[in-house]
């Protein structure tokens, strides 16, 4: 689970077929964080704590995407279940006009729960994330079919242990100027590295990757009229600048706005101004 106190007391939440870990804190209107693979809640740790103090109930749940610690063997990680797992996320807790924040893999499984059902979302914030025929980017393509080789899931991970391997391009070299506090990337590494039932539900979600997914959500954009603000990391060299520009062109209500000096993870190297935006973006497009 995440670890920050900065992200409020962790509480849980029993969902089909398993438990979600989350963080909760602030009153008022909701914001639900969406983090990536191999990531957890405290990648918002920094972003949390503004939005919260703007008079936002933060919700930052550890979605099981290989950082959390409650295993859910139960649940379907395939695309879609995760996106219907953010989908009953809100139900259970009975959300409504919920602003999702999302970033990499989970703006693309935020994309798939927007196709399905975005009955409680008022309003998106993606930054730098998958879509389209990017699910993954290079040089993560690779992971679905190293996941389906024994044993080799788990030498990669112990291979991170050694924290100069954290700057190489498949983990954390591509995403961050810095690599994040030691804490922060045990947090992140050490569920699925040290656990083999955390890693086997890694395992089932790299499995299902497949940009058809993304592709088919797409299809759905011209109809999504919700408000979408696409705050994009300038520098990434996963996801372009280009990129960004073609979702701006593809959503029919989106902002673009372009960040200096970071790179995929804007809450890791640009949090206070990515906290300014998302604020504005909320009270620009609050409902009345």
């Amino acid at each position: 689970m995440g670890i920050s106190t900065d992200l409020g007391p962790m509480r849980q939440v029993r969902l089909a077929g398993g438990t979600i870990n989350y963080h909760d804190t602030g009153a008022g209107a909701p914001v639900v964080f969406v983090h990536g693979l191999l990531v957890n809640a405290d990648l918002w740790r920094k972003v949390v704590p503004r939005v919260a103090a703007a008079g936002h109930r933060c919700l930052t749940p550890d979605w099981p995407f290989g950082s959390h610690t409650e295993p859910v063997p139960g649940v379907d990680l395939s695309p879609t279940g995760a996106a219907d797992l953010i989908s009953n996320f809100l139900r259970e807790l009975d959300l409504r006009d919920v602003t999702v924040v999302a970033n990499d893999t989970g703006g693309a499984i935020t994309q798939i729960m927007l196709s399905r059902d975005r009955d409680r979302v008022g309003r998106v914030v993606l930054t730098n994330c998958d879509a389209y025929e990017k699910f993954f980017p290079q040089p993560f393509t690779m992971l679905p079919t190293l996941a389906r080789i024994p044993g080799v899931l788990a030498v990669a991970l112990q291979s991170l242990r050694w924290r100069p391997a954290l700057r190489l391009p498949i983990a954390f070299g591509l995403v961050t100027k810095h690599t994040p506090p030691r804490e922060i990337t045990e947090s992140y590494l050490s569920p699925s590295r040290d656990r083999a039932d955390i890693r086997a539900d890694l395992r089932r979600f790299l499995r299902g990757i497949h940009h058809r997914y993304t592709l088919e959500a797409a299809r759905g954009f011209p109809d999504l009229e919700l408000p979408v603000l696409l705050a994009w990391a300038r520098e990434d060299r996963s996801f372009r600048p280009e990129f960004a520009e073609r979702l701006a062109a593809d959503l029919p209500n989106a902002t673009l706005r372009m960040i200096d000096d970071s790179l995929t993870f804007i809450a890791e190297d640009q949090p206070e101004l990515l906290s300014e935006l998302i604020v504005e973006f909320t009270r620009l497009h609050a409902t009345p």
